[in-house]
């Protein structure tokens, strides 16, 4: 699950910098956001200490801003601050009860995240939410009508390949669960992110 992640996030983001007129590479990339989502959500569910799970999502998420801004050309805030901040919505929805306030606190944080901008905006939020509340079946279908939203509203074609892995989440475990297994060093997984978003600024700048 690790290396999938790793390799489609590349593969998007390199073909968006040097390949921009070729769809395939992200295509292929869409693959990505969903996995990572979807760690954050059983991150979230078993880590035995929260406070230490959300200071990593937040260093990683300070150390990559700046390659992440160069890289792309952007004043906005990378995916890792995305699942960050949908980590302490998650937080608060635990000590809140099902009703006003929850959808207070979602519907506000959305639009934060819209503003800033966040990479994927709402669409992350919203995203990791379905992965954490609605069961495995339900989640493909949720998954999809919110693809199909954003197709509408913002012309997302590509992002409707997003729905494979959560398919296979949902309708082939056996074969997730030996995606699992293939388990990475922590400090290659947690330091992938910043330092591959350095080497291609670094690449972005020569080039």
């Amino acid at each position: 699950m690790q290396l999938i992640a790793m390799i489609t996030m590349l593969i998007d983001h390199v073909g968006l910098l040097f390949f921009p007129g070729e769809v395939l590479w992200r295509v292929i990339g869409r693959i990505a956001f969903p996995i990572y989502a979807y760690a954050l959500v059983q991150g979230h569910v078993h880590t035995s200490n929260y406070r230490k799970y959300a200071i990593r999502l937040f260093l990683i998420a300070a150390l990559s801003q700046v390659p992440y801004q160069l890289a792309f050309d952007t004043n906005g805030l990378n995916v890792v601050a995305t699942l960050f901040v949908s980590s302490l919505v998650l937080r608060m929805l635990d000590s809140a009860k099902p009703g006003p306030l929850s959808a207070v606190i979602i519907a506000g944080v959305c639009v934060i995240m819209e503003v800033l901008p966040f990479d994927y905006g709402a669409y992350g939020l919203l995203l990791v939410l379905i992965f954490k509340y609605a069961g495995q079946g339900k989640a493909v279908v949720m998954h999809l009508l919110l693809n199909v939203v954003y197709l509408f509203a913002y012309g997302w074609v590509i992002q409707l390949a997003s729905i494979l892995p959560t398919m296979i989440i949902a309708y082939g475990p056996e074969l997730w669960r030996k995606l699992e297994a293939w388990r990475l060093p922590r400090w290659v997984w947690r330091a992938f992110y910043p330092v591959h978003l350095a080497v291609l600024a670094v690449l972005v700048y020569f080039l």
